[in-house]
């Protein structure tokens, strides 16, 4: 069974930081509030490394990454 990363921001616990869009901009953009936007929350393979680092930087852990079976 392939599993499939999705990343996830929590918006409430978000303080718009910008720190992730920062570790991983070829998937997250800021508003223009400076709060994080994911277009497409599929995780391509090649940047999984760089999505856990982005989640593990997070200060307010708000970065979240789950796997969802496809």
């Amino acid at each position: 069974m392939t599993r499939t990363r999705t990343l996830r921001i929590d918006r409430i616990a978000c303080t718009g930081q910008g720190l992730c869009a920062e570790l991983l901009p070829e998937l997250i953009d800021l508003d223009e509030w400076g709060y994080p936007i994911a277009g497409d929350p599929a995780v391509p393979d090649r940047l999984r490394t760089h999505a856990r680092r982005a989640v593990a930087a997070c200060p307010r852990l708000a970065l979240h990454t789950d796997d969802d079976p496809a």
